[in-house]
């Protein structure tokens, strides 16, 4: 049998700068769990055209919302050739009927514990409409190709996931939905297993926190150490407080944390639940964390109820005298699933359902004290100043124990950031000026 597995663009011809590509693992994870009697081809369209006349038996999609329009457009293309279609990923786990609509087969969840039932299913005619296991034994190790992961990326990062599931039960967030609440842990051993074999000193650990359970964090980055490898990876600033677990990220290779820090408004801190108490504290951890050389990558959403048109000026100025190294400014975006959407559709403040606009960078929605244009507007004016060459060199003097990283990630916003300037003008046509605004 020979399966063709896809990851979606978000559009024919929108393209993420290199540099700020994320490393894929859902289509190698799925490669590795598949019999060798089959042939696997995985097609990633951010870095490779699909060929629809390509001969296959069987195709596989995944995708998030933002490229679930594109994933539906590739299904339809491959259905009319008369080929067998599967799909899964966050949006289709979220919306099993919606994805259903488009394709033969839904994945929802997680694929360890289904795919091979499926493949099985298939090949006796029997393919069912629904897969899921709610919670696959993770002990079993999966070997991936990472030579075809490298040849597609700058750096050659290496994806690595250590864990399932988040406690946390965040309003805007649907990973609960996609992994659970509970965390399930990948052995330590498999996790060493897939760095040896990989052939690269460079990896990104893609958890949404990768010390969420520290006993388990600290056997890991015990068993790196000697591996003298360095990674990436995202956390929650309220564990890093803990002087030893941030020592052992560091001493692990640990050179950049992606934190969400989501807001310096110390009201809205409150509401997300954070654990510092305010900003002066988190700029003392962030300070810390900054004399490990472990640089800084701030994830910060505008667009919360408690924000108004002041929160641009005030979180730029905050992230410029912090010193952080890299920001991601998104839009808080309501994803279906989500306590935020089912709010905001009810109060009727949704300006569209077409899933290729919730992509974290575009307004969908009204926003309590502003228009949607002038939260869309301020928050690309953020970006660029943050961004700015007066910004970087300030930002510099407090990065200079990894400086070429710093300014390697920096180009690659700087860059990110023009895209977008030129993408507005189309967007401020498809979309704000066909609402009324409040």
């Amino acid at each position: 049998m020979k399966i063709l597995l896809i990851s979606p663009a978000v559009s024919k011809s929108k393209r993420t700068v290199k540099e700020l590509m994320m490393p894929q693992l859902a289509l190698y994870i799925l490669e590795g769990l598949t019999p060798e009697m089959h042939q696997v081809k995985i097609i990633e369209e951010e870095v490779q055209a699909i060929d629809f006349d390509e001969s296959c038996d069987l195709v596989g999609i995944s995708c998030m919302t933002a490229n679930a329009p594109r994933a539906y457009e590739v299904a339809a293309e491959f259905k009319s050739k008369g080929k067998t279609v599967v799909i899964g990923g966050v949006h289709p786990t979220i919306l099993p009927d919606e994805a259903l609509i488009h394709a033969d087969s839904v994945v929802i969840g997680e694929a360890e514990g289904v795919w091979e039932k499926l493949l099985e299913d298939f090949a006796a005619g029997n393919l069912s409409k629904r897969y899921h296991d709610p919670a696959p034994d993770l002990s079993r190790y999966v070997k991936k190709d990472f030579t075809k992961i490298i040849k597609k990326r700058l750096f050659s990062i290496v994806p690595i996931m250590t864990s399932r599931g988040c406690p946390y039960n965040c309003d805007f967030c649907c990973v609960t939905d996609l992994f659970g609440k509970k965390i399930r842990h990948i052995p330590v051993e498999n996790i060493i297993k897939d760095i040896q074999n990989s052939g690269t000193r460079n990896f990104m650990f893609l958890d949404d926190n990768i010390i969420g359970h520290p006993k388990y964090a600290k056997e890991l980055f015990r068993a790196l150490i000697p591996l003298k490898i360095k990674w990436v990876g995202q956390a929650s600033i309220s564990f890093l407080k803990e002087t030893e677990l941030l020592q052992l990220a560091a001493d692990s290779g640990c050179k950049v944390l992606f934190i969400g820090l989501e807001s310096v408004n110390e009201v809205q801190m409150k509401t997300l639940k954070k654990s510092l108490k305010d900003n002066e504290e988190l700029k003392l951890t962030m300070k810390k964390i900054k004399k490990m050389g472990i640089l800084i990558h701030a994830s910060m959403i505008f667009g919360f109820d408690t924000d108004t048109k002041k929160v641009f000026r005030e979180t730029v100025k905050f992230l410029i005298k912090a010193k952080i190294s890299t920001v991601s400014f998104n839009i808080l975006t309501p994803y279906p699933g989500t306590k935020t959407y089912d709010d905001l559709k009810r109060a009727g403040r949704l300006l569209t359902n077409d899933w290729k606009y919730y992509d974290h960078n575009t307004v969908v929605f009204n926003p309590q004290n502003m228009t949607p244009l002038e939260l869309q507007i301020g928050k690309i004016m953020a970006r660029t100043k943050f961004y700015r060459k007066f910004s970087f060199l300030t930002r510099l003097l407090g990065n200079l124990k990894s400086p070429v990283l710093f300014a390697a990630t920096n180009y690659g916003h700087m860059k990110q950031s023009k895209v977008e300037r030129k993408r507005f003008a189309g967007l401020k046509s498809e979309l704000f000026d066909h609402y009324p605004y409040q």
